[in-house]
């Protein structure tokens, strides 16, 4: 078949113009809206595992916190029992040596005559005891 000039060219199917589709502006809205949708998804569930991952470090680093204080108090408490024995031996030493100083000073106070007065260097170092003492009382008593 051949077409001339004056006879119009028929259309077969395979040349077919098709008009353009309009595209339908309810479809183009659903899209939208889906993705939307997906993002405001992602973003809640990022949010609630950032949220749940902060939550259990902050609950492993109490715990570690708290058995760390613990074992801190239990180095202290140890620290200090030792101190208070040390302190109270010393104290002891001091008292026996108080009291030895005590019979010896009243032993020469009694056999004491006028000629020899050693009397008096035995009360400075009781004295010089007795302050000793009391410094390692208040010493006993800070650490408390």
């Amino acid at each position: 078949m051949r077409t001339t000039e004056l006879q119009p060219a028929v259309a077969t199917d395979a040349y077919r113009q098709t008009a353009p589709r309009k595209r339908n502006s309810s479809a183009i809205l659903f899209f939208i809206l889906l993705w939307v949708l997906l993002i405001a998804c992602g973003v809640a569930g990022a949010k609630w595992y950032s949220d749940r991952i902060q939550n259990q470090v902050s609950d492993r680093l109490e715990t570690q916190t708290a058995a760390q204080i613990a074992r801190m108090q239990q180095e202290y408490d140890a620290r200090m029992t030792q101190l208070e024995t040390g302190y109270k031996a010393q104290l002891a030493q001091l008292e026996s040596k108080i009291e030895t100083l005590n019979e010896l000073l009243t032993f020469t106070k009694d056999n004491a005559d006028t000629k020899t007065d050693n009397s008096n260097k035995l009360y400075t170092q009781l004295a010089e005891v007795k302050k000793q003492l009391a410094e390692l009382k208040k010493n006993l008593d800070v650490l408390r």
